[in-house]
């Protein structure tokens, strides 16, 4: 049996909890022998230097093996979704996350043939590449994060061919799927069947109307914190008998006008940790009340609170804007809250992506989704090595989280 030498094993971590961790991830896995090959692949990824190739892993784990481990990825039937199940658990046991953040994932390809792979347009590049889009779940606190669901974008090229989908073993179920559409499934599951305690979903929707997707977490009770564009469409709802409900985001004379008022009428300082820059900042937010223009259906008359941040919080040109349906929450806290997705995009750059995140370059849907379990798997490892029982600390008062009521969505 092939063994990982000592010397192989990342500094700073602990041989028996890589082990044991591992061990638990993939109890789920039917057979020993997919267990065993499982663990190699994941002491691989955590040892081996360079691009994730299997020829680079099998030599890391012991020559011979590439073409076993390819086995193992791209054709064993062994169901990944459990695995991801307990790796969430564990790492919710202890990391006590705070948020649930989507983040995405593109993956730029120069042939046709690795699985979802076309010319799309990318937000996030402003333009169209030939690649793979992706939508990660990441539990995330201020402390660390970890990945732990992965979605993959399908273009109709891939789903309406039966020769391509024949090729790429995609199951039956599974359809095209537009990034955003994607990651709202994946949440719904988690939320739903994954036994984990519910945190607020951050996502970014500037890239899509946000009212479809928002009244559909509303209607399943999952907390948000979601970016917009200044171009989202709104009714003000102020309690203040001077204001009457307004609608901005029309055709009408100067509606940008009533929203920045609105905004700049509650403003306050919010100091929060800046993942990307390893500081502390000082961020002026504004907010107000509002509810989704547009159906009659009982989401769409739920109070919701915007917030306005950056140099002039009231300009949504000038800085961001997040939609909550958690409107009893300080403004405070959900723009920290928000803000826990810094902490995943540098994770992601600076972990996932050395552990070989976007190095697959099998044809197979399974296979596409067995490497980024076990990546994900890899990731966490990497993420608690210094102590795979963190002890977190309580966040100051200005960077505090009010309780678990706060930050419950309301019902419909």
């Amino acid at each position: 049996m092939a063994v990982v030498r000592d010397q192989d094993r990342p500094d700073g971590m602990p041989t028996e909890f890589v082990t044991e961790f591992i061990a638990d991830a993939l109890a789920s896995v039917p057979r020993s022998d997919q267990r065993r090959w499982g663990d190699l692949y994941v002491k691989g990824l955590l040892s081996a230097a360079g691009r994730k190739t299997m020829r680079a892993l099998a030599q890391q784990v012991g020559g011979g093996n590439e073409q076993n481990l390819h086995q193992f990825i791209s054709k064993s039937p062994w169901n990944a979704v459990p695995v991801r199940q307990q790796l969430a658990r564990s790492f919710q046991q202890r990391a006590e996350p705070r948020a649930w953040v989507v983040h995405p994932l593109v993956i730029t390809k120069v042939g046709r043939h690795s699985v979802g792979v076309g010319r799309q347009f990318v937000p996030q590049l402003g333009r169209v590449v030939n690649c793979q889009q992706g939508m990660g779940v990441w539990l995330a606190s201020d402390q660390l994060s970890c990945p732990v669901d992965w979605q993959l974008s399908l273009p109709e090229r891939w789903t309406d061919e039966p020769d391509v989908r024949r090729r790429a073993a995609i199951p039956e179920h599974v359809g095209p799927c537009a990034p955003e559409q994607c990651a709202l499934a994946a949440v719904t599951r988690m939320a739903s069947g994954w036994g984990l305690r519910q945190k607020p979903v951050v996502m970014d929707l500037r890239a899509t109307d946000p009212r479809r997707i928002c009244a559909e977490l509303i209607e399943r009770r999952i907390p948000f914190v979601v970016r917009i564009s200044s171009s989202a469409s709104f009714e003000i709802v102020d309690p203040s008998p001077l204001w009457r409900l307004r609608e901005v985001g029309s055709d009408r004379s100067e509606p940008r006008s009533v929203l920045v008022s609105a905004l700049r009428r509650h403003v306050l300082p919010v100091e929060w940790f800046d993942h990307s820059t390893g500081t502390m900042r000082a961020t002026a937010v504004g907010s107000t009340r509002v509810r989704l223009q547009g159906q009659s259906r009982p989401a769409y008359r739920q109070s919701l609170v915007l917030l306005g941040s950056g140099t002039d919080p009231g300009d949504p040109q000038q800085g961001e804007l997040w939609l909550s349906n958690l409107p009893q929450a300080q403004a405070g806290t959900l723009y920290r809250t928000a803000m826990l997705s810094r902490r995943v995009e540098r994770d992601q750059n600076e972990v996932s992506d050395r552990l070989g995140l976007r190095d697959f370059e099998g044809r197979s849907f399974r296979g596409w989704h067995h490497h980024m379990t076990l990546v994900s798997l890899a990731h966490a490892i990497t993420a608690l090595r210094t102590d795979p029982h963190p002890v977190v600390p309580p966040v100051p008062h200005s960077l505090s989280v009010t309780g678990s009521r706060s930050l419950e969505a309301p019902a419909a």
